[in-house]
């Protein structure tokens, strides 16, 4: 990483200045944090300062505060300390006077606050591993750091990792490195500075439970609860609780004999588990976990947040029970989510849209239904937001808004929805249903129903919604009591409840299912008394005398009757009663609440609620009286003083006071009595507390208007509405809070002002482009008339009507003289007819004179301008192998790679192979090598842009057949040539520069003369190098554009909205996810440079407005591409290629774009939210790496890929990702027809096809097509069913090689078997292989079980795909076993054939054996037939050979052979041996050697393009160029063959369109010359009616939707209403204005 190679330069610099200890040894680094005032010079001098001299301009101005002190203004901030993980950077300010200022001179800031990646390693252990190359003590230490120092964590304290020692290396650690590992506290200068968690410098924002800054803990809740193990037989684990994906501060406490452990689920569908037998930290996807085992119980902690569910489960390990507690924070997952506006209600003349909330999914990224955001209470659903839009004027032949300024109150149609049914179900979850119309409301409010589009502006309102979701009754049982005997048979008893989704106790519960509530129990304890006949039911101790004494009772864990205290008894004196409340009540023990019971839960008789009481005896009036006031003491002794509540709280809010409130009560009876009968001096005192201390809510506060905006024609004034606080009463301060907490509606902060007719004006147009861009031209613009009226709208008049003259609406423009320039002529034919050659054209020098005409000019005028590229690389295709006999001499080759690198990450060396492209970062070292063949690497020739190279101190000419440059440099960019012989390759380099530009050389190298002067270049040499520089640039604004993305890939995630859209995220499209930053790049990417010729290819088969936004899109899926495929990294060019092509070895193709892209506007740098604009749908490109758990017979493949089916395939699954917004919807189609499902074809939930018992018929070719409202993709594959390789004996083409092979050429058919053949020497043999399958089999030779290539001294050639051999001249070097193995992906098959030779009897009856005498048993016992003799009609007549006309060749393409008859003739007689003659000529030869490629289409998609006329619509289809195999090649290979047409027009039922009008309505005036009626025009269908888009009748033109009307004079004197909306402008009061007046004279009159 850049930060730590800087860092380490850093350490090393400080590693310069140490000074030792001489007794300690302590090192200490030379500083390198951020300097304090007292450390810097007052006036530094000029020599101090030198030319770095700060520039004024850096420094802010000074605010107010800094005025008024000696502080000059701050200056720019620094760069920062990191660049990734959080550093510091600073500013600095100087003092303006000698005297000391107050104050500090410098302050700082966080800043670099992006994670670091993986790699990059502790901050902390980079600054003491700077040290390992030091010595301490005489001796090198392997440092580690020493984190969280109480006493100085802002220190470099380090330990020797074999020593053990402690040492402070530095006395403070970089600006930037954490106090402490846990926390966000950063050292800067010395010091642990306070950070935030919003990563601010001082700021004490905390985190709050659910993981937000300086959040209100509103997107969590709080869950906790309690488990109770219950052993059963056979039972070893329970699940104690799953905590969902992103949980935070979860705590779990087991208490018994059991042991806890982990089992996880990702998102993904990954599994795992961890048995937490060790305590200590575990690592459990992603996610830390703490764990401590005590002997009675077990601990777990995780901080969070979860990376994935996590099931908690329980082992049961001993008998007893165990008891689990828990508590954790659980996010909220479905939230509101603010949507885009809708469309504009109207195109044009003014119009409103609105917004709407969606319920998201965080864990899906999808939006749901909204009954789950109405799950949480705390998720308040934002209202909508409306806006005006489209307020430009319509045009007079479209419009209808221009002069309709009441439209502008008409309500926009609506969804109008009936009540709900009653649910389906009571609880449990049920359904009810509702009917949703569109419905539209007119002036007068009456409401009828209407179309349905007219309501898509805004989403439907749902017709279903779940209800009673809760869980139905159920019964709850609690822990049983203890055995109600201490020995022998007892019972015991147990709460059974009946608890709802509250969790209290109510009805509806199943009697049937009840649990039983008691029980009988045995203790085995043997009794030394008479055991009861009948149990005897628990009652403890202490109830049973608070029985016997009348006292409370306390609750208990089983039901008992609480009887409360007694009532004061009913009469005064005499007998009388008094009552109780006696309640069946239990106690809860998991929530320590008392819950009140049904009577018939407890046990035992109730006791009795009321009783007799007697006081005294009664006795007359009189003695009563005498009595009372006989004795004073009693009554004072019965009533007393007591507080009996408070008064009401004097305030509302902000802090009020009440008072107590002292009646007289009478203690016996409770109630209140006289304040006579109570003693006034025993009355207490005056008590008060405060009451509504709580702020009083915030309320709305307008300032005052401001001045209209427009001083005629309706104008608008403002003015400020906040929502205040009061602070406090005492101060009456007030505060601005947000305005959702005002509670009353807001007042409007506009309005309307200036409401009368303006005079008419000009209204003036911008100038437009001028008609010359030099020598002289006009430009115009548009001059209209228009007077704003008070309503708003705006009428275009006459041109009478505006004050005169007129502006002027033509004027002269660029005036300037023209330039001289070049112009270029047309392209000359290309230099070579095939493979790569060049093309020229020529440059004229010509100038514009005043009267446009062009002068052409001497080359010299135009000298200093830049000239255009005058030549550029051209291919007419690759030019066809011809067949080499095998006795021709090959020269030497040089073994190319056609590739193209691009270093997106600094290395310290790469390496490559001649024939490619490299785009390098400076200061890189490079090796290019020169494989060669048949040529000694030593006497390579190197060139650099066509001049030859010579060795500099950086670049080195090896006689190894490489070149080796170190450290890279802009000037080492060019075009590098070996040549070997006749044969030479190039490599290009390319430096990129800074800020991901690429460089220009500066220089070349180029060949020096004697005295070390360079040679002058002459114009043949300049011209070849400006070809070469040319013809090798063709891929840099390619590649320049693959580098902008990926900067602004690593810049941040809102500017790869373009990769998201190949891709979801990397972590979308990436099974095994990936990181952020530049970790998901390659450090080099490797591409073939045909496929860079596709992407510019199809850029140029684009429109110009559509070029940029496509090539966006196909470089970015390329990019996502080569990222995915970066395991051929640049290690693969260390070594020569085994099999050296030119041919691509990165399988995929460039992304199927979509058809319709939207119109979405790239977010600038912001991190925050950001709002998700509609994407089309892309269909990801993936290959599927080998999964050994999958069995063969279970085929899985993306789709874009042939598919082969095995013969023994039980299932395939066609996978079909798409990514885009909103999410795609996967339909499949087989042949161009939509597919129908069954049984054994379906779909899987993600959209992927699967085929269970793939069939013959199955076979064909699959389209996946991905829909949104945004556009539509496809992508095809064809499925096919592999055969093995099986053997062909009657094919034709080897009956067609066996009829035109001469007499005495051995045909050969391999067979399994081992047969035996014999071959005379000399002799030529064809051997077949001809075998059948597909795909097409891949045949390899061999000979004595060796590959055939590797055998010396067999001369051969391969035919017919090299399905034949064919030896020519037979030696006994052939002897033995020859066989053929046929390949392909279905299986394999192999034949043989054994070989004996035998040698032929010479004139003179010598046996020959290659040539040399032999033993004649190796001779065939007959004559020799070539041995004949002839008599000549000449004396002198010479031998020759002479052959027949060719055969006609076996195949069409891909390598056959034909043949021809060749014999020696002398005269007119045949000969049978031509001695003298020369080299007999060859009687076959190859032909047809072109590969057997096609153009290969699918299917005719389905007719549902834009219509371009009556019933006809455009379908489509795709084209690929393949083989015969089926395998796709570069459109390239088959540029010589027609190609077909990828679209046509079609016939369907969907384009019989026609324009639908509607009636006219209403005149909005009965005279003047405002009035004017409009209609609806529609595009519609003609059978259905249905409405369709416009764009699909654009074929015929569309009728006007609006006209004038009821021009005429209005008579004087008659007042009436001259438009229908006065009843509107009544409302609104409208009727001051005179402008509204006149038209509603009838109803303005009366107001």
């Amino acid at each position: 990483m850049c930060t730590g190679w800087w860092n380490k330069r850093l350490f090393r610099y400080g590693l310069d200045q140490v000074e030792a200890d001489g007794n300690e040894g302590t090192v200490f680094l030379r500083e390198f944090t951020l300097i304090r005032r007292d450390n810097l010079p007052e006036e530094p001098s000029p020599e101090a300062t030198g030319s770095h001299k700060e520039d004024p301009s850096s420094r802010t101005a000074r605010s107010e505060e800094d005025r008024d002190t000696l502080w000059d203004a701050w200056g720019s901030w620094s760069e920062c300390s990191r660049t990734c993980g959080g550093g510091a950077s600073y500013s600095l300010r100087r003092c303006l006077s000698s005297k000391t200022c107050e104050g500090q001179n410098i302050k700082y800031r966080t800043c670099s606050n992006v994670d670091c990646p993986p790699e990059a390693g502790d901050f902390r252990a980079q600054q003491c591993s700077a040290h390992v190359d030091v010595r301490y003590q005489g001796q090198f230490h392997e440092w580690l750091p020493l984190d969280n120092d109480p006493e100085n964590p802002c220190a470099l304290k380090c330990k020797a990792k074999a020593a053990g020692l402690v040492v402070e290396l530095a006395p403070k650690v970089l600006d930037g490195t954490r106090c402490y590992t846990e926390s966000l506290d950063m050292c800067i200068s010395g010091a642990c500075q306070i950070v935030g968690c919003d990563l601010t410098l001082g700021s004490t924002a905390k985190e709050d439970n659910c993981g937000v800054c300086n959040g209100d803990g509103s997107s969590c809740r709080l869950v906790r609860g309690h488990y109770k193990s219950q052993v059963s037989a056979g039972k070893t684990e329970d699940t104690v609780i799953v905590i969902p994906y992103g949980s935070r501060h979860v705590r779990l406490v087991l208490k018994g004999p059991d042991h806890l452990c982990l089992e996880s689920k990702t998102l993904q569908g990954v599994k795992g588990e961890n048995g937490l037998t060790v305590p200590g930290t575990h690592h459990l996807e992603n996610t830390t976990v703490d764990f401590q085992k005590f002997p009675d119980k077990e601990v777990l902690r995780i901080t969070g947040p979860l990376g994935a569910d996590f099931t908690v489960k329980i082992h049961y390990v001993g008998g007893a029970d165990s008891v689990v507690q828990f508590i954790f924070y659980q996010p909220i997952i479905h939230r509101w989510r603010e949507t885009d506006f809708f469309p504009c209600s109207v195109t044009c003349g003014g119009g409103y849209q609105l917004t709407s909330a969606e319920c998201f999914d965080l864990r899906s990224n999808r939006v749901v239904v909204d009954q789950y955001c109405h799950y949480y209470p705390e998720n308040v659903k934002p209202k909508p937001k409306l806006q005006e839009c489209n307020m430009d004027p319509c045009l007079a032949s479209d419009g209808y808004k221009q002069i309709m300024p009441y439209d502008l109150y008409h309500p926009l149609p609506r969804w109008d929805s009936s009540p709900w049914t009653a649910c389906s179900t009571s609880c449990g979850g049920g359904l009810q249903s509702r009917s949703v119309s569109c419905v539209e409301e007119d002036i007068q409010g009456t409401i009828t129903p209407t179309e349905e589009w007219k309501c898509l502006y805004s989403p439907k309102t749902p017709i279903l919604q779940a209800c009673n979701t809760y869980d139905c009754p159920t019964w709850l049982a609690q822990e049983w009591s203890p055995c109600t005997v201490t020995c022998g048979q007892g019972l015991r008893y147990r709460v059974v409840l009946c608890i709802d989704y509250r969790g209290l106790h109510a009805g509806g519960c199943n009697t049937k299912t009840k649990p039983h509530i008691k029980e009988e129990c045995l203790v085995t304890v043997p009794c030394y008394k008479p055991i009861e006949k009948l149990p005897v039911e628990a009652k403890p101790l202490w109830f049973k005398q608070a029985q016997e004494l009348d006292g409370e009772t306390a609750v208990t864990e089983e039901p008992t009757f609480i009887p409360g205290a007694w009532s004061s008894c009913s009469r005064t004196c005499g007998a009388g009663t008094q009552r109780r409340a006696v309640k069946c009540q239990v106690l809860l023990s998991f929530a320590q609440t008392v819950a009140d019971l049904p009577d018939d839960e407890c046990e035992g008789p109730k006791p009795s609620e009321s009783q007799p009481c007697y006081r005294s005896p009664c006795k007359g009036e009189e003695e009563e009286e005498e009595e009372e006031e006989t004795r004073p003491v009693e009554r004072e002794e019965l009533h007393d003083w007591e507080y009996e509540g408070f008064t009401e709280c004097s305030e509302t809010c902000g802090g009020g006071v009440q008072e107590a409130v002292v009646i007289c009560l009478n203690k016996q009876t409770q109630e209140p009595s006289e304040e006579s009968l109570c003693v006034s001096s025993r009355r207490p005192p005056q008590l008060l507390r405060a009451c509504n201390t709580a702020p009083c809510p915030p309320r709305w506060e307008t300032g005052v208007w401001s001045s209209c905006s427009a001083t005629c024609g309706v104008g608008l004034r403002s003015r400020s509405v906040t929502c205040t606080l009061l602070r406090s009463r005492d101060s009456n301060q007030t505060v601005a809070v947000s305005d959702d907490r005002c509670r009353h509606s807001k007042p409007s902060p506009v309005q309307a002002c200036n409401r009368f007719d303006c005079p008419p004006m000009w209204e003036l147009q911008d100038w437009g482009q001028c008609s010359r861009t030099c020598g002289g031209g006009t430009h115009k613009r548009e001059i209209l008339c228009k007077q704003r009226l008070a309503d708003g709208s705006v009428l275009e008049l006459p041109d009478t009507f505006c004050p005169s003259p007129s502006p002027p609406a033509l004027q002269p423009c660029d005036k300037r003289e023209c330039p001289p320039r070049w112009v270029p002529t047309d392209w000359s034919q290309c230099s070579a007819t095939c493979g790569e050659g060049t093309q020229r054209m020529a440059l004229v020098c010509r100038k514009q004179e005043e009267n446009g005409e062009h002068r052409a000019l001497a080359p010299q005028a135009c000298a200093a301008l830049p000239q255009p590229a005058t030549v550029r690389a051209c291919s007419l295709g690759p030019c066809t192998r011809t067949f080499k006999p095998g006795g021709t001499k090959l020269g030497p080759s040089i073994l190319a790679q056609r590739k193209v690198y691009i270093q997106s990450r600094k290395q310290k060396k790469l390496q490559f192979i001649m024939g490619g492209y490299a785009y390098l970062l400076p200061r890189t070292s490079v090796f290019i090598r020169c494989p060669v063949r048949r040529f000694r690497k030593g006497q390579l020739r190197w060139l650099k842009d066509g001049k030859p190279l010579l060795g500099q101190p950086h670049l080195v000419v090896t006689s190894f057949g490489y070149i080796k440059i170190h450290h890279l440099r802009s000037s080492d960019a060019g075009v590098y040539t070996c040549a070997a012989g006749s044969a030479q390759e190039n490599f290009v380099l390319k430096v990129i520069g800074s800020k991901r530009k690429l460089a220009v050389p500066d220089g070349s190298l180029w060949l020096a003369d004697g005295e070390g002067k360079p040679t002058p270049e002459t114009p043949g040499l300049q011209d070849r190098a400006q070809a070469l520089r040319l013809s090798f640039s063709q891929y840099d604004g390619v590649v320049q554009h693959l580098l902008e993305l990926m900067g602004s890939a690593k810049e941040g995630p809102d500017s790869r909205e373009l990769l998201d859209s190949a891709e979801k995220n990397t972590s979308t499209l990436e099974e095994d996810g990936g990181g952020g930053g530049e970790g998901w790049v390659p450090l080099t990417l490797v591409t073939d440079t045909w496929r860079l010729d596709e992407v510019i290819r199809n850029l140029s088969l684009q429109p110009g407005e559509q070029r940029a936004l496509h090539g966006d899109q196909l470089l970015a899926q390329l990019l996502v591409e080569l990222t995915k495929l970066h395991g051929e990294s640049n290690e693969s060019t260390l070594h020569h290629p085994v099999k050296p092509s030119t041919e691509s070895s990165i399988q995929g193709s460039v992304a199927h774009g979509p058809k319709a892209v939207p119109e979405s506007p790239r977010s600038g740098g912001s991190t925050g939210p950001r709002k998700e604009h509609p994407r089309a749908p892309v269909i990801v490109l993936k290959t599927l790496s080998r999964d050994k758990e999958r069995p063969p017979t279970e085929v899985v493949a993306y789709v874009g890929t042939l598919v082969l089916l095995p013969r023994q395939a039980v299932s395939v699954e066609l996978r079909c990702e798409a990514v885009g917004s909103p999410e795609p919807a996967i339909t499949w189609s087989k042949d161009g027809v939509e597919l129908a499902y069954g049984s054994r074809v379906g779909t899987l939930p993600g959209g992927s096809l699967r085929i269970l018992a793939p069939r013959e018929a199955d076979a064909g070719l699959y389209t996946c097509t991905a829909r949104n409202r945004a556009g539509s993709t496809s992508l095809s594959s064809p499925l096919r069913i592999a055969e093995p390789p099986q053997p062909a004996p009657n094919d034709p083409l080897w009956t067609a090689l066996v009829h035109a092979a001469e007499p005495g050429v051995h045909t050969l058919l391999m067979t399994s078997n081992d047969s035996r053949t014999t071959l005379q020497t000399g002799t030529t043999a064809l051997i077949g292989c001809l075998v059948t399958g597909h795909p097409r089999p891949q045949v390899s030779w061999f000979l004595n079980k060796q590959p055939l290539t590797q055998a010396a001294g067999v001369p051969h050639q391969l035919l017919a795909e090299n399905q034949v051999l064919r030896l020519p001249n037979i030696t006994r070097t052939v002897r033995g076993e020859v066989s053929c193995q046929a390949e392909n992906e279905a299986g394999s098959l192999q034949q043989k054939k054994l070989l004996d030779v035998q040698g032929v009897k010479a004139p003179g009856f010598k046996c020959l054996l290659d040539g040399v005498g032999g033993n004649r048993l190796l001779c065939q016992d007959k004559n020799n037939s070539t041995q004949r003799s002839a008599t000549c009609q000449g004396q002198h007549c010479p031998t020759r050979w002479m052959t027949s006309p060719w055969s006609s060749c076996s195949v069409s393409c891909g390598g056959g052979v034909q043949g021809r008859r060749v014999y020696c003739q002398r005269g007119t007689l045949e000969e049978d041996s031509c001695v003298g003659a020369g080299r007999r000529p060859p009687d076959t030869q190859l032909c047809n050697a072109m590969p057997c490629v096609e153009w290969e289409t699918s299917a005719w998609g389905l007719c549902h393009g834009h219509c371009v006329g009556p019933r006809l619509a455009t379908q489509h289809r795709q084209m690929f160029c393949q083989d015969r195999n089926g395998t796709r090649i570069p459109h390239t290979e088959c540029s010589a063959l027609p190609r077909p047409g990828s679209h046509r027009n079609c016939s369907t039922e969907a384009c019989a369109l026609q324009w639908r009008l509607g009636p006219w309505t209403q005149c909005t005036s009965t005279c003047g010359s405002h009035g004017f009626q409009s209609r609806h025009v529609a595009c519609t269908h003609q059978r259905s009616g249905k409405t369709a888009r416009e764009i699909n009748c654009a074929w015929r033109p569309r009728p006007p939707s609006w006209q004038r009307c009821n021009i005429l004079p209005c008579a004087r004197g008659e007042c009436r209403d001259s438009t229908r909306y006065c009843e509107k402008v009544r409302q609104l009061e409208l009727c001051s204005l005179a402008q509204f007046k006149a038209r509603c004279c009838e109803t303005c009159r009366d107001t």
